[in-house]
């Protein structure tokens, strides 16, 4: 665990659960997964980066890199980039593990 993630997600306030959620999920999904502070946020690597997180007043940006790999039927990847899709996550609730998971593993 990288210091300066865990002091992102202990000074996020309200997002604190949520952050902490899926950092957790991450790591018990990907084998030697590693992180590290990049442009202000968590981003998490196993080969390469795959995914970052970042806090916002109202919700947690879950972002992925090269989200083609990513099987999306409900369409709720947001985002116009060439490379990057992100979801916003509003709540503890709102996490759909199942879907995290198989994001996680196809994105790593």
């Amino acid at each position: 665990m990288h210091p300066q993630v865990t002091d992102y997600i202990t000074n996020s306030g309200n997002q604190q659960e949520i952050l902490q959620t899926i950092r957790q999920l991450i790591h018990e999904t990907i084998p030697n997964v590693t992180e590290e502070f990049k442009w202000g946020r968590p981003v998490f690597r196993a080969k390469k980066d795959f995914a970052y997180l970042k806090t916002a007043k109202a919700y947690v940006t879950l972002g992925f890199f090269k989200f083609e790999k990513l099987h999306d039927p409900d369409n709720r990847l947001e985002g116009t980039g060439k490379d990057m899709r992100h979801i916003k996550i509003k709540t503890i609730n709102y996490i759909d593990y199942d879907l995290l998971t198989s994001w996680f593993k196809a994105a790593k």
